[in-house]
């Protein structure tokens, strides 16, 4: 495996935000440390690969690329994206754009998206996002966990049965998130 050290991706007329980037043969991962929302889907799904305690953090070889894929298509602020480096398809965004409230926690939104800025120039573009509807985000639009510190609490009027979810994946009509 090879790491790719601390790159940066262009946020159109923005600031750039530090990423890093690790890759093996057939897929190179990024992860965007201002766009985790610290759901740990990574860490619980594949320890192997992911392991907080181990660096670097990421470990490719101890899973195939297919399933690192198929975990990165899990995640749900887009922290984490993959480039396929063997000829494999990458990511391909829900032809559904669905918008799922977590609970006390950020709008998560799957599609092909593309968020702008109020001129309409492109901001970012992707499959996933975890969106801050807290309004504390120093990262806005994007979750940076504030609603942990300002203790953000849902509006008691949305849907009930989102208390039981143990990620959004739960919530998500397309089975293929769970």
């Amino acid at each position: 495996m090879e790491l790719r050290g601390f790159g940066s991706r262009q946020l159109g007329r923005f600031f750039a935000v530090p990423t890093r980037s690790y890759e093996a043969d057939g897929i190179i991962v990024h992860w965007d440390a201002e766009r985790c929302v610290h759901s740990a889907v990574c860490l619980r799904s594949l320890p192997g690969v992911f392991d907080l305690d181990q660096r670097p953090w990421v470990d490719l070889e101890a899973a195939t690329p297919d399933e690192v894929a198929a975990l990165i298509e899990t995640c749900p602020s887009g922290a984490l994206r993959y480039e396929r480096t063997d000829g494999t398809a990458g990511e391909q965004a829900p032809e559904t754009t669905t918008v799922i409230p977590w609970p006390n926690g950020p709008l998560i939104v799957r599609g092909s998206l593309t968020v702008q800025d109020r001129r309409g120039g492109v901001f970012d573009a992707g499959p996933r996002f975890a969106l801050c509807r807290c309004g504390a985000s120093e990262n806005q639009p994007f979750c940076d966990m504030s609603h942990l510190r300002v203790e953000f609490r849902d509006n008691p009027r949305a849907v009930d049965d989102r208390a039981a979810a143990r990620n959004p994946g739960d919530l998500s009509p397309d089975p293929g998130l769970a």
